[in-house]
């Protein structure tokens, strides 16, 4: 996945988000619904920005960066912030 089609991923989980938040402010779904979708969202929006961090790496390090490939949710969800 190219950095332009990341960003592109990002920008539609995030406009994603907004739209579930306000669906949710209005009443038009549940909020256990509502906090499984935004749990969903988060481990996807997690996982695009570490591929983003991993393919800039590589770069920086002169190595190939599509060569960085995206992890597994129960990886990315452990990072120690």
């Amino acid at each position: 996945m190219a950095e332009q089609d990341l960003h592109a991923r990002i920008t539609e989980l995030i406009d994603t988000e907004h739209r579930l938040r306000a669906r949710a402010e209005s009443g038009e779904i549940d909020p256990a619904e509502e906090r499984a979708e935004l749990e969903r969202i988060e481990e996807s929006l997690d996982q695009c920005w570490d591929l983003l961090r991993r393919r800039r790496a590589r770069r920086d390090a002169g190595l190939a960066p599509e060569d960085a490939e995206a992890q597994p949710v129960t990886q990315v969800e452990n990072y120690l912030q």
